[in-house]
């Protein structure tokens, strides 16, 4: 038992460093260069690359490209990418250096000085290059983006999105179709960064055939619970939503859309454990089916496991932690400091005392709460829309919070009723 408790510790102590290392290690300004050789004339390449050029023809998410009335070095872009209204993003972009050297090379510089979804703030440092100059084979293209970044996630999105670019440049000129979507997307890519995690969580529970259920239930669960979010984004009409899957960290759902309101923002980050809470009776009413059969033991006890790890992960995830699924649900819900604060020791203090409730040693509960505190002190770099978001109604508070005590106490009594019946 002792051994399975420290083995929880560890996995939550590297996921706390990975997550510190993706959402908030300060990387500083950081320039991303990605180089391609392309086999067409350096002068037809710059015509359907430059910032008013045929961007449209191959790039993978602008639709339109206008020029700014009145502003000959202004140029606006709209993309595939829709704003919390359904409609295109746009993004208007100032050309500060366009030129061509005596060499036959082409050059442009632009920077952001509009955007309809994010407020002008998040482009304060960006500067984008685009150089294209001659080579062998046709011309080399490169491509920069340079920025101030804090967490490792946003800096490999930057570099898969320069390289999707590149690449559907090539597909176009070659003549091929450009899917759009990265190779880490792709199902076969995810399925085996699921089976990949699976087998990588299986020495902290043991290489035997326990160890390697207690691992694929984990791993089940971390799908159910993104599965939840899915739900929640396609009810709130997202057109697109998409789930991707990282060893040690879990899954990411990712919308289609920014969030339109304070509501949306709370349910989708509830659902994750509101569906998984949906699932807990029907498991219990299974338990409870079996226990009548012979032999019951060989399935009792892989069933009160998986509800174990159900109720526990999907408990953690509610913790009120700035990055967790329970922090965002309680910014939403309060406004003053004072009542989210109360809300967050409330509902750490329910999952404490079902942590203690199921016999967990104290030195556990010690050390889990420290490493909690310190993941709530994780800080990202704040993504603010350029419009403020809708806010909640008295309502829309009432059904949020009933929801999130009705998840928390749904979870908390899945991990004490399989608790009681393992080691009881």
């Amino acid at each position: 038992m002792l051994a399975t408790h420290q083995a929880a510790i560890i996995l939550l102590v590297i996921n706390l460093g990975l997550l510190w290392l993706m959402m908030a290690a300060p990387l500083g300004r950081r320039t991303i260069r990605v180089s391609r050789t392309v086999r067409k004339r350096p002068e037809d390449l710059w015509n359907i690359t430059r910032p008013a050029g045929a961007l449209t023809d191959w790039h993978p998410s602008v639709i339109a490209v206008e020029p700014v009335a009145g502003h000959p070095d202004r140029v606006e872009f709209a993309y595939r990418q829709p704003d919390r209204n359904g409609k295109p993003t746009k993004r208007t972009m100032i050309v500060d250096r366009a030129s061509m050297n005596a060499n036959g090379s082409f050059a442009c510089d632009l920077r952001v000085v509009s955007d309809s979804t994010l407020d002008q703030s998040f482009w304060a440092g960006y500067r984008e290059s685009r150089q294209i100059e001659p080579a062998e084979q046709g011309a080399l293209v490169t491509f920069e983006q340079t920025d101030s970044y804090r967490g490792l996630a946003f800096y490999l999105l930057r570099l898969f999105s320069i390289r999707r670019e590149l690449q559907a440049l090539d597909d176009h000129v070659e003549g091929r179709v450009h899917t759009g979507r990265t190779h880490i997307e792709h199902p076969f890519w995810q399925t085996l960064l699921v089976i990949a995690s699976t087998l990588l969580l299986w020495p902290f529970f043991g290489l035997n055939p326990a160890g390697l259920m207690i691992s694929t239930f984990l791993t089940l669960v971390i799908v159910l619970h993104e599965l939840g979010h899915v739900v929640a984004y396609r009810a709130f009409g997202h057109p697109s939503v998409r789930m991707v899957f990282i060893p040690f960290l879990g899954g990411i759902a990712i919308g289609g859309r920014p969030y339109n309101s304070l509501f949306e923002v709370a349910t989708c980050a509830l659902m994750g454990a509101g569906v998984s809470a949906l699932l807990v009776p029907i498991i219990v009413a299974g338990h409870q089916s079996v226990l009548g059969f012979p032999h019951h033991m060989a399935t009792e006890g892989p069933i009160l496991i998986f509800l174990v790890i159900l109720g526990a992960f999907n408990l953690l995830n509610l913790l009120p932690t700035y990055r967790f699924d329970g922090g965002q649900v309680l910014r939403q819900i309060f406004v003053s400091q004072k009542m989210l604060a109360l809300g967050s020791f409330g509902i750490t203090g329910v999952i404490l005392w079902t942590c203690w409730r199921i016999g967990l040693p104290s030195m556990v509960l010690v050390s889990g709460l420290a490493i909690f505190t310190l993941l709530s002190m994780i800080r990202t770099r704040t993504i603010k829309p350029r419009h403020e978001l809708i806010p909640m109604s008295g309502p829309e508070r009432l059904m949020t919070g009933f929801g999130l005590y009705s998840a928390i106490s749904i979870h908390a009594y899945a991990v004490i009723y399989a608790c009681d019946r393992l080691f009881g």
